[in-house]
This record gives C-alpha cells, sequence and structure tokens, in this order.
C-alpha cells in the first residue's frame, strides 16, 4: 500500500549543498511529497533533463559548480517546456530584499527563508505542485489538438505528425508505382546568432518570413512543417534529386534576396539544406529519408553553412541542367553591373542571362535584322560554364 500511496504523490526535486538542511526539508513534506534530492546545481540540472516526473524545484543560491542564480537562468532558457515553466522555491538564509530581487528576476516563482514553519512550506509547495500539473494538462492538451489538426495554428505550416502521415501515404504510392519522392530538411544558418544580437522576437520574425517564402514556392502536393524552430522538413512527391536540388537552389536564391532591417540593421537569411530521395530502388521509410536529410544538413552546417547537400555530397548551379537551376534575374544582373561590371557574380550569370534573353533577341533581331549575332551567343553561352558565383 505504501509504494502504491508514494507512486501517487507529487514529486519535489530538493537542491542545496548542506546535507542538513536537505535532510530538514525531506522531513518536513515527507508523506506529501516524494523527493529527490542533489548537492549542487549542475547535479540538479542533470537530474531535471533526465526526469521529466519532477513537478517543482527547491533550490539553495549559493552552491559549487552551478549556484542558484545560473540554474534558474538555465531552466528559463531551455527549450524544453516541461523545464522552463516548473516552479522554483528559492529557500536561502539571507533574507535581504536585494536577494529576493535578484532571485525573482533569474525566474523564480516563491522565495523562502530556511526559518519557514512546517505548515506554510507545505501550504506553498502544494499549490506550486498544483500549478505544475495545470500547466502539464493544458500543455498536452494543446499537443493533442496539435495531433489532430493538419495544420500547426503558430506557424501556419502542416503539423510534423501530419506532414509524416502524409509522407509515408505518398512515399507508398512512389514504391508501389517504382516514383519517386524527395525529403529536405532546411535550417536558417547561424540562428541561435541572431537571437544571441537581436533578441527572440526577431529571430521568430526570420522564421516567420523563411515559413511564408516556402509556402508560395510548393506546389499543392507538397507538404512543409517546422520541426523545431529555425529547421524545417518539406516532402516533394514524385520528385528526384535532380528535381530537388532545383527546388532547393531557387529557394535559396529567393530567400537571399530579402532583406530585413531592424534599427536601422539589414538582415540577411541563409540557409543549408540536406536532401534524401527514394526512387523505387529501395524501400526507406519516412523517418529513414528524414534522418538522412539530416545528416546531410550537418554536412553542409559543419562545412560553414549556405550549402545544399545531396547524397553526392554539396550540390552547385553548375551540377544541373539549365531548367532545374535557379532563374537569372535580369533586374538583379543590372543593378549588379551598375555596381561593378568586372564582379565575379556578374560574370557567372552571363550564360544563363543570354539563355534568359535568348527569345528576346531572336524577336529584336527578326524585327531590325541588324545582325544580332544569335548564333555566336548560343555558342558562347553553351560553351561558358553555368553561374558558380556564390
Amino acid at each position: 500500500m505504501s509504494e502504491e500511496r508514494d507512486q501517487t504523490l507529487p514529486r519535489v526535486l530538493i537542491i542545496d549543498d548542506s546535507r542538513m538542511v536537505r535532510a530538514s526539508i525531506i522531513r518536513q513534506v515527507r508523506g506529501h511529497f516524494e523527493v529527490r534530492e542533489e548537492a549542487d546545481g549542475e547535479a540538479g540540472w542533470q537530474t531535471l533533463l533526465v526526469d521529466p516526473t519532477i513537478q517543482a524545484v527547491i533550490t539553495d543560491i549559493g552552491m559549487p559548480r552551478l549556484d542558484g542564480y545560473g540554474l534558474l537562468e538555465r531552466m528559463r532558457a531551455s527549450r524544453l517546456s516541461r523545464i522552463n515553466t516548473l516552479p522554483v522555491v528559492v529557500i536561502s538564509g539571507d533574507d535581504e530584499p536585494e536577494v529576493r530581487i535578484k532571485a525573482k528576476s533569474a525566474g523564480a516563482t516563491d522565495f523562502i527563508s530556511k526559518s519557514v514553519s512546517h505548515v506554510e512550506l507545505l501550504a506553498r509547495l502544494d499549490a506550486l505542485t498544483q500549478l505544475a500539473r495545470t500547466q502539464r494538462d493544458l500543455e498536452e492538451s494543446r499537443t493533442a489538438l496539435a495531433t489532430a489538426s493538419p495544420v500547426d495554428p503558430g506557424s501556419g505550416l502542416a503539423t510534423p505528425s501530419y506532414l509524416h502521415f502524409h509522407a509515408s501515404q505518398e512515399l507508398s504510392a512512389a514504391q508501389r508505382h517504382q516514383g519517386e519522392l524527395s525529403v529536405l530538411v532546411i535550417e536558417i544558418d547561424q540562428f541561435d546568432g541572431l537571437v544571441a544580437r537581436y533578441g527572440a522576437h526577431v529571430a521568430q520574425l526570420v522564421n516567420r518570413k523563411l515559413s511564408k517564402i516556402m509556402a508560395t514556392k510548393l506546389r499543392k502536393e507538397d507538404t512543409v512543417a517546422e520541426l523545431a524552430p529555425a529547421r524545417f522538413a518539406l516532402v516533394l512527391p514524385s520528385t528526384g534529386m535532380t528535381g530537388a536540388a532545383g527546388f532547393a537552389l531557387r529557394l535559396r536564391g529567393a530567400i537571399e534576396h530579402i532583406v530585413m532591417t531592424y534599427r536601422e540593421e539589414r538582415i540577411r537569411i541563409h540557409i543549408t539544406v540536406g536532401i534524401a530521395t527514394s526512387d523505387g530502388a529501395r524501400s526507406p521509410t519516412v523517418s529513414h529519408l528524414i534522418g538522412e536529410a539530416v545528416q546531410r544538413l550537418a554536412q553542409g552546417r559543419s562545412a560553414g553553412g549556405r550549402r545544399i547537400v545531396g547524397d553526392k555530397g554539396e550540390i552547385t548551379p553548375d551540377m544541373l541542367a539549365a531548367p532545374h537551376r535557379a532563374p537569372v534575374s535580369i533586374d538583379q544582373l543590372l543593378r549588379d553591373l551598375a555596381g561593378d561590371p568586372r564582379d565575379a557574380r556578374v560574370l557567372a550569370q552571363l550564360p544563363d542571362a543570354i539563355r534568359a534573353l535568348m527569345p528576346l533577341l531572336e524577336l529584336i533581331e527578326s524585327r531590325s535584322h541588324s545582325g544580332v549575332p544569335l548564333a555566336k551567343l548560343a555558342s558562347y553561352a553553351d560553351s561558358e560554364p553555368a553561374d558558380t558565383a556564390p
């Protein structure tokens, strides 16, 4: 009976470098709470990472390795909602107002002295653990709602669960008909740096901007979901490695033309993309394809970012046939030309510019008969390497 009762008790983590203080608190809460204890903030942090059942934390301020302030800052900055919303009670022998203010600023939920009465300690812990349970139930409800809906209410994109479900159906059809399917995993380069430099709200705007751009580039049969902040997965049915690489190049070009301004600073977005493809010759799962794409994304990130990586390594525009390359922007080329006609980017794009303008040049020649050297221009465009400008 006692074991069954203990399993239903709320679990509290006590962190204090004094064994006597920990023992005193345990005696006061025994029978009302299940307790875990650690002797410093670093050990307490590791316990929080591995034990999702903890519903409240009681921590001292002055401790070795990681003090109470450092623990609070680390918890409130965590990407795990079960940790960053966890109630934290700071217990200290120092009852100075500055200590309370600093603890509250670091994210403490409550502050009590080590001389607090048994009744008051239990009352405060009971209130905080009830709050934790309510928050956890709300989070689970939100997760269940998002899982049931195909659209994430925050991003407006597909939910990861729907993307996996839809991709599994498309993959099954591709394997049945010897077709192709590609998965792209896209990540904003240096996103943590954006957060550190401009703040989380600006980084979130960058994230949303990328979401909107991707949504406009997709076909009806394509699906995109946000896997994590700054990381997205795309599923492209009936698309092989070449088509997926062409799409990634066009997407990268569209994104890199966007300039966001914040407090007179210009922010440019760069991305790295990993691509994995099922071509009918093998039968991977959706999870396997996403895993392959993530591995290739990691290769591109390790190489400095701003890379598109497929099954044979980095993919550059010159590796693709002209229809799959990112279309040249004549307007952008003219702007670059006005800046410096010897710019390597301008020279590298000349062959694609000639191909793009050839129908217009042919029309001009048919009307003017001025001797536009169409054959020479076509030969030059075919003989020169394609755009390899960064």
